[in-house]
């Protein structure tokens, strides 16, 4: 059985991803600080899978405290999750974002290529693209200049990766994400942001809940449709899916370079009205929304073009908005009280 850290295991998309590596058969072990998540993801995980996944509480920017669990865990691969994650926040506290980012990756790098771990998926964002002069997006478009501190981490984190490709045994799949939401079909987890959510959807699911009086749509004079900002919403089940599948093709050597690329999107972009609007047919509730400035960092548009996941990865995304929106309200309906 292969034993795989993951690092913010207890975070949104990193929960979900235990689930489904235990479900494959691997062992798991998580680092995790409980900056964004809470020890409670625990027994849910447990509760889910009917394994109990050993936990650590150890912060990545400890060199000492990496070195020492590296020392004394044998581990085949590594998924890499913990980093700050708000576009927004990451502008007003960039040496926050970059200490956080940049030198827990590196600090993981460094131990892997020590103890010869030659497996590593790393959690990168379609922020590298910024904002694209062709839509839908391919891995081949232009890194351009980052729009927000947060989307220049995963662009420096990227090529501290491919560097260490070039001189070390390590052979790395970076993920670029589009934008994930949803929650995991027992509803026993899901996104749970603490504090304030930066991310849409906790947004909507909390007003609807009455938790929050209003919900802010930032900007409606976009160049799009209806004015609102343009993403590509994906289901953190199929996410998850992506990284068990790119950890296979890493351990049973199948990757065609030492480090590869691959957009994860739904291919279709949805604006953040029809979001809303999707959300309160499928669910009945009416949100209470106003339009607000645009914020710093976003961009107008971002889709993805997932021909290369599908051919190289056999992947696809195959759950719906509808489906996602559905199972994000039902994770919230058992956060109440």
């Amino acid at each position: 059985m292969k034993k795989i850290l993951v690092t913010g295991g207890l975070g949104f998309i990193g929960s979900h991803t235990v689930v489904a590596l235990q479900q494959e058969g691997f062992e798991v072990v998580i680092i995790d600080n409980l900056s964004n998540s809470t020890i409670e993801v625990l027994d849910k995980i447990t509760s889910i899978t009917n394994l109990k996944p050993e936990y650590h509480n150890l912060d990545l920017r400890d060199k000492t405290a990496v070195k020492t669990f590296f020392a004394n865990n044998a581990i085949d691969g590594v998924i890499h999750f913990a980093a700050s994650k708000a576009v927004g926040e990451s502008v007003q506290m960039p040496l926050e974002y970059y200490e956080n980012n940049i030198s827990s990756l590196v600090y993981v790098l460094q131990e892997m290529t020590a103890n010869k771990i030659n497996n590593f998926i790393f959690s990168s964002s379609c922020t590298v693209y910024g904002q694209a002069d062709e839509l839908p997006i391919t891995e081949n478009a232009p890194i351009k200049p980052a729009e927000s501190p947060y989307g220049n981490t995963k662009q420096i984190g990227e090529e501290i990766i491919k560097d260490t490709t070039k001189v070390s045994d390590l052979k790395a799949i970076a993920l670029r994400y589009f934008n994930p939401i949803g929650a995991h079909e027992s509803a026993k987890i899901g996104e749970l942001p603490i504090g304030v959510p930066q991310n849409l959807i906790p947004f909507v699911t909390q007003t609807a809940a009455g938790i929050r009086e209003e919900l802010s749509i930032y900007g409606n004079d976009y160049p799009t449709p209806d004015g609102t900002a343009v993403r590509d919403y994906i289901h953190v089940v199929d996410l998850a899916k992506a990284h068990i599948i790119a950890l296979k093709r890493l351990l049973d050597n199948k990757n065609k370079a030492a480090f590869e690329v691959f957009n994860l999107g739904t291919g279709k972009g949805n604006s953040v009205l029809e979001v809303i609007q999707t959300f309160e047919k499928v669910t009945g509730k009416k949100l209470n929304y106003k339009f607000v400035e645009r914020r710093e960092g976003d961009i107008t548009a971002a889709y993805a073009d997932t021909t290369i996941a599908n051919k190289e990865l056999g992947w696809k995304a195959e759950l719906t908005l509808d489906e996602a929106l559905l199972s994000a309200w039902k994770w919230q309906l058992t956060l109440k009280g």
